[in-house]
């Protein structure tokens, strides 16, 4: 044979050897626990009782004792009942500890074989009764349920070896009623092994069902888990883009500020009658830090406009304010929507942050009731007060159901995150007559975050 096959050969040697000399650590860390373990919640599981599963091993316990009391005679009625109560108890203790009920019900397997002299005719090859095979399958099924499947297969090959190893030691009385010679004898025989491999599929029949439930429990789990980090992983990017776009807008109102701040530096000293160098001076500091600003401005745009698809004509627009309001409202009317507007107080020119986000305020808001509320009658309120800007968009029920809307639903956000940014307070929800209604208070100018305030004195 050539080296290298017998290099193959002898390479699964170790690892062989290796599970060998693991394989009692890994069975006394399956199967030698006492922890507990209650039963899940299932859809169908979920909605079952405990207080069935205690009425169906008393029932198939009161079977099993009938059962073992025939075998054994009447004068082993005690007997009986302690091997019935025994796998029912195993059964009711399955419910909140599946390995220690587990073993409960194995070793029942060894009493109930060692119990007394059983009759070949009467008794099946295997050490239980039919009751008995019962409890211990839903032993089996219900530790199948909370463990792992290479630890209900153990439980599974324990239960069989401990079965058979019970039958090797400890054989049966024969029946002495049968006449010699007769053929009673074979046919109990050929009866038994067929009675063997019913237990045995039975039980191995049990453990899968168990096993196959519990792997679709884990993988529904699982799913809703991935749903959930799905959720909150788009609803961060949607905040992300949302702030974004907030960014690029307010560059442009940023900018427009800095260059006016440049311009009159560069401009001031001709307007001083023989200005000192130390003012020439300062003003040209003013004017370099006003020029570095706006180009880390527009540097920062440039990453945040990286994935923008927008034309650049429609990129340097100026930003809108609220002297277009009517402007607004009357590209929403064309589109069918019936709006009034309302303004009190004395209008007034507002900080261009505060003009913007009011601005984008209304115009989400009517673009949220032309998608969710067709046919609706929409109200637009503009409050102008001493400390800020009330805003408030009402719409009432609409005419009838609203499509679909292919929209990403950032509306809200974007409200939500203008007016936090600015310091105001944002409010939103359905009205009593079925509409709905979005009030936002802006101060006049927008509000300093973390702002240390003046020293005490």
């Amino acid at each position: 044979m050539p080296r290298v096959s017998q290099g193959g050969w002898r390479s699964g040697g170790p690892r062989l050897r290796a599970a060998v000399r693991t394989l009692p650590l890994t069975l006394r860390e399956d199967l030698w626990t006492v922890a507990r373990d209650p039963l899940p919640r299932m859809r169908w599981l979920g909605r079952l009782p405990h207080a069935h599963v205690v009425l169906a091993a008393v029932l198939m316990g009161w079977l099993n004792a009938v059962q073992y009391e025939g075998d054994l005679g009447p004068a082993a009625l005690t007997t009986a009942l302690v091997l019935a109560a025994l796998q029912s108890g195993a059964v009711v203790l399955a419910l909140s500890r599946p390995v220690p009920a587990w073993w409960l019900s194995t070793l029942a397997l060894f009493l109930a074989r060692d119990a007394g002299p059983l009759k070949v005719s009467h008794a099946p090859l295997w050490s239980w009764s039919i009751p008995g095979i019962a409890l211990h399958a839903l032993v089996l099924f219900l530790l199948a349920l909370r463990v792992r499947p290479r630890v209900a297969v153990e439980a599974l090959g324990f239960s069989l070896l401990a079965a058979v190893s019970a039958l090797a030691f400890m054989a049966p009385v024969p029946d002495h009623s049968i006449p010699p010679g007769a053929a009673g004898p074979v046919l109990a025989s050929s009866a038994q092994d067929v009675t063997v491999v019913q237990d045995a599929v039975t039980l191995t029949l049990a453990v899968v069902v168990g096993a196959s439930l519990r792997a679709r429990r884990v993988a529904r789990t699982q799913l809703v888990e991935q749903e959930v980090l799905t959720a909150e992983e788009r609803a961060r990017r949607t905040l992300l883009e949302e702030r974004n776009r907030i960014a690029r807008e307010l560059h442009d109102v940023v900018a427009h500020h800095m260059s006016v701040i440049s311009i009159q530096a560069q401009v001031a000293p001709h307007l001083v009658k023989d200005p000192t160098d130390e003012l020439k001076e300062n003003l040209a500091g003013i004017r370099g830090n006003a020029v570095e600003a706006l180009t880390e401005l527009r540097r920062v745009l440039g990453v945040l406009r990286s994935e923008d698809a927008l034309a650049d004509g429609v990129r340097h627009t100026p930003q809108p304010t609220l002297g277009r309001l009517d402007e607004l409202v009357g590209t929403v009317r064309g589109a069918g929507l019936n709006v009034t507007t309302e303004i009190t107080g004395e209008p007034r020119p507002l900080s261009p942050g505060v003009e913007l986000s009011a601005f984008r305020i209304v115009q989400e808001a009517l673009s949220n009731a032309i998608r969710h509320a067709p046919g609706a009658e929409v109200r637009v309120a503009i409050g102008y007060r001493t400390g800020g800007l009330t805003i408030r968009v009402a719409n009432s029920a609409p005419d009838g159901p609203a499509p679909p809307s292919p929209g990403a639903g950032h509306g809200l956000l974007g409200m939500h995150e203008r007016t936090a940014m600015l310091g105001g307070e944002l409010a939103t929800g359905p009205t009593p007559d079925g509409g709905y209604e979005v009030t936002a208070i802006l101060p006049a100018q927008a509000a300093m975050p973390d702002d240390p305030g003046e020293p005490a004195p």
